[in-house]
């Protein structure tokens, strides 16, 4: 994890009369978070905190402005942090209003956002024979044969009566 400088723990102070502030690495510089949801970053020691288009109005008239980072393209990209007031940023009881505003626009964005579905499985696509090709009748299991039966033990031919000798007649 990284160390946090003084800055950040100094800005952590300040927020403290709005709850449970935790601070997270994050490119370069540091997220703030609030209830679980990102409400505000640190970067180059500037302090920027979560807009959108309802409060945003109220950070550009007070004189903030917005934290811009280059794409890398040359192109600047303007995100939906924003600097609170210059007389706000040494003031906890000045911050306050402004950090509660950020929390509640991050409440608002994370609300917009459908919630998240689990992946479908997709269905797979069978491999079919090409068109020319017959298809090869499915088999059936065998149907199992009746054990032959063993032959029967031969019967011996039923005794013959013994008669005592041949008849007479009289």
């Amino acid at each position: 994890m990284a160390r946090m400088d003084s800055y950040v723990e100094y800005t952590l102070e300040l927020l403290e009369p709005l709850g449970l502030v935790q601070a997270r690495a994050m490119f370069g510089g540091w997220g703030l978070y609030h209830g679980g949801r990102m409400m505000g970053l640190i970067i180059e020691d500037q302090l920027y905190l979560k807009t959108d288009e309802l409060s945003r109005p109220e950070f550009k008239a007070a004189g903030g402005e917005p934290f811009i980072y280059d794409s890398g393209r040359g192109k600047p990209v303007a995100m939906s942090y924003w600097t609170p007031p210059a007389d706000a940023s040494d003031d906890a009881h000045a911050l306050l209003p402004w950090a509660r505003r950020a929390v509640d626009a991050s409440l608002r964005v994370a609300q917009k956002k459908p919630a998240k579905k689990p992946a479908a499985k997709k269905p797979t696509a069978k491999k079919s024979a090409p068109a020319k090709a017959k298809a090869a009748p499915e088999k059936k299991p065998a149907a199992r044969k009746p054990a032959a039966k063993k032959p029967a033990a031969k019967k011996s031919a039923p005794a013959k009566k013994k008669t005592a000798g041949p008849s007479r007649k009289a």
